[in-house]
């Protein structure tokens, strides 16, 4: 396979599950904001924080302005991590490996970006159907990821797509997952009720399963294991470094090379660090450095992969 046309797989796949994630946690956001008796008024910071290139000074302005920062979340040009700009990239690494990918994931991404481009979509956010369009958008995502998983070939094409969408949902979930510890002060001893951890799981699609899985009170320990070590949760890291590794070694063993064997070598190694960590070390103290040392470490990965397969310089 040319480097080409993996690096567009790859990427195809990596920005339709950043457009994933930014639904997910636009949507959560937005629900729980509309339950101000409860909550009261929810700033739009920690979103705006991950899903924008936005200075403080304008999220400051916009932080309790849902309208104005669903605009900038979902339809901003301006904003380069919006969903409209991610998804115009993911069409554009479609048609580049159009003729490696299946008609249907063609046509369900092409849909998606002609949602995200109707000219009335902006005037929307002003009315009451905002709940509707991010429906809508999330429906469309789901529909990509199954379309996906039911018609392409299980081939070394496949491996590169699925190398981006769990390397990205890795980030996504490291990123998530410090915003959140970050709001206590990465305090794990603190005594914080399920309300404050209710959007981190609902973004993560985890609520339910945290709630039949994990019966003591020390919510702050239990979402960290949930989101970092519970092997059977989708959007927990060690899942996807589980998942990462089973496609790069699956790439590796097609394109053998003294380069391409030491990164396997390498991400296995960042991969049994975690798996086989004792989690009872994670403390208050070095919570934050364990974050921030796992990001690091699957950045670096993550341009070695570049430079191996897609010939990055």
């Amino acid at each position: 396979m040319l480097s080409r046309i993996a690096d567009s797989l790859f990427w195809l796949s990596r920005y339709m599950e950043r457009a994933d994630g930014l639904l997910r946690a636009t949507r959560t956001h937005y629900l729980m904001s509309l339950d101000n008796v409860v909550l009261g008024d929810k700033s739009w910071r920690p979103v705006l924080e991950i899903f924008t290139t936005a200075d403080q000074s304008t999220i400051k302005e916009i932080e309790y302005d849902s309208h104005a920062a669903l605009r900038m979340l979902i339809s901003d040009q301006n904003n380069h991590s919006s969903l409209k700009v991610i998804l115009t990239r993911a069409r554009e690494n479609a048609r580049g490996a159009q003729d490696h990918i299946t008609k249907e994931v063609w046509e369900e991404t092409n849909a998606m970006y002609h949602y995200i481009n109707k000219s009335t979509i902006n005037e929307r956010f002003d009315e009451r159907d905002v709940l509707q369009i991010l429906q809508q958008l999330t429906q469309h995502s789901l529909l990509f990821t199954g379309i996906a998983d039911m018609t392409m070939p299980r081939g070394l094409g496949w491996s590169f797509m699925n190398m981006g969408k769990f390397t990205e949902r890795c980030f996504e979930i490291l990123t998530f997952c410090d915003k959140h510890y970050e709001m206590i002060n990465y305090d794990l001893s603190s005594d914080k009720a399920m309300i404050h951890w209710k959007e981190l799981l609902f973004s993560l699609s985890g609520y339910e399963l945290h709630l039949k899985t994990y019966r003591t009170h020390n919510y702050n320990r239990n979402v960290l294991h949930q989101i970092t070590f519970n092997e059977d949760f989708p959007h927990s890291v060690i899942y996807t470094l589980t998942r990462i590794e089973k496609y790069l070694n699956d790439i590796v063993q097609e394109n053998q090379s003294p380069a391409n064997n030491e990164l396997l070598r390498l991400f296995r190694k960042l991969s049994s660090r975690i798996k086989y960590m004792d989690q009872t070390s994670l403390n208050s103290s070095n919570l934050k450095s364990f974050l921030d040392e796992a990001q690091n470490e699957m950045l670096q990965f993550s341009n070695q992969l570049g430079q191996n397969f897609f010939s990055y310089q």
